[in-house]
């Protein structure tokens, strides 16, 4: 299995988990720039939904037990110490955070070896010298299968509407994966992948029989001078002077836009401190790819005792990805979409004392031992035109399979 010898250069079994051989950098999204050749992988933590218990606070657990204690965040963060953890990679999938507020996970993952959540602990150790070439062997990716068709598509997007027009709810984000086969080494994919220009999370993260490629531009949480901060991003055009033009004159989009906004303060007014929640920035138009998109930036002081585990639950899944209300949203979303949203859509970044910045895994690709994995989706209003919205989703998803030809 190809997949499979590749990952054996990069991970070793030890008595903590799977560990990272020294030698090589972390490419993990959010990782302090100054520290990632140094980093060196001391203990991993990986949950899947047969486990049981909370996610949430058994991170948080295992975080402290190692030396990265989150359980109040407005609490200022000691001096970084070399001699001690650094930080940590935390990935969650959009169906633990689902499960994280009691709402429908949806159907099962179209890449099982994936876990839904992953917690990898890093300590400081000699710099890494540049990579050795893999021995995986060349990159080749075969044709891409659709989970659905786009008429199947286009009917998801009417049965919104039909939600929408009954009162249900107010907007849905719909999501649809197509998977391709492949064999040798997918890190040099993913790392392309990473790369794409607006990637604010570009980076990936493996463990034994998987791997994810991320090239997100968007900040679902990050914790930074003392204020929580998240920048949801919602409308969409070609990057052209018409595009913009268009995107910034749009009434549908911003009406759009301002609801998740919206759904975004009150997502963190529940863990923030009475009266600190505001709106930075308000529908800012910036580039991803050959595409413009609308980002606004809302922030707030953590609440005095707030921990890791209560803000993953304020937050996750994305409003972005989700809908509102949220809870409402992700019940139709479950009910309509035919394949799990595995990687994408959850959150994927660095944790540490002082420090949490996640990027929501938009623009996101995963590989198990013989398929890469990718999404792409849009949200969904009253004034949607179902071919348009397929249309956009093609749109989003082209620079990620682009990134991911044969090399």
């Amino acid at each position: 299995m190809v997949y499979r010898k590749s990952t054996e250069r990069l991970m070793v079994n030890g008595p903590d988990g799977v560990g990272t051989l020294p030698g090589l950098a972390v490419d993990v999204p959010g990782a302090p720039a100054d520290c990632r050749r140094t980093l060196v992988e001391r203990a991993r933590w990986q949950w899947r939904r047969a486990d049981g218990g909370d996610p949430a606070a058994l991170a948080e657990e295992f975080l402290a037990a190692h030396g990265l204690p989150l359980h109040d965040l407005a609490r200022p963060a000691p001096a970084h110490d070399p001699a001690r953890s650094c930080g940590a990679a935390l990935y969650v999938s959009a169906a633990a955070g689902a499960s994280l507020i009691g709402a429908p996970v949806g159907a099962a993952n179209p890449a099982p070896a994936l876990p839904e959540v992953a917690v990898v602990v890093y300590g400081h150790g000699p710099a890494a010298p540049p990579v050795p070439a893999s021995p995986g062997g060349r990159w080749w990716r075969g044709d891409w299968a659709q989970s659905w068709t786009p008429r199947q598509h286009a009917d998801a997007v009417t049965a919104v509407r039909a939600a929408i027009g009954r009162g249900d709810v107010y907007q849905v984000n719909v999501v649809g994966h197509a998977a391709a086969p492949y064999t040798g080494d997918p890190m040099p994919a993913l790392g392309r992948l990473a790369a794409l220009p607006g990637a604010r999370y570009g980076g990936t993260l493996a463990g034994e029989g998987w791997a994810i490629g991320c090239a997100s531009p968007e900040t679902l949480v990050e914790l930074a001078g003392g204020r929580l901060i998240t920048r949801p991003i919602k409308g969409t055009r070609p990057a052209t002077a018409a595009g913009r033009a268009e995107l910034l004159a749009s009434a549908k989009e911003r009406a759009e836009h301002v609801m998740i906004v919206d759904l975004e303060r009150n997502d963190l007014a529940r863990v923030a401190r009475t009266g600190s929640v505001r709106v930075d920035e308000l529908f800012a138009v910036r580039r991803w790819c050959d595409l413009w998109q609308a980002e606004s930036t809302v922030s707030a002081a953590p609440a005095d005792g707030l921990g890791l585990a209560d803000l993953l639950r304020a937050v996750c899944p994305g409003g972005s990805v989700t809908g509102a209300p949220k809870l409402a949203a992700l019940g139709l979303v479950a009910a309509l979409e035919p394949v799990g949203r595995g990687a994408s859509m959850g959150a994927l970044g660095w944790v540490a004392p002082g420090r949490i910045d996640l990027g929501l895994t938009i623009r996101t690709a995963a590989v198990d031992a013989d398929r890469v994995h990718v999404w792409a989706g849009g949200g969904i209003t009253w004034g949607s035109d179902p071919d348009a919205e397929v249309a956009e989703a093609a749109a989003k998803a082209a620079p990620v399979r682009a990134a991911l030809t044969n090399s």
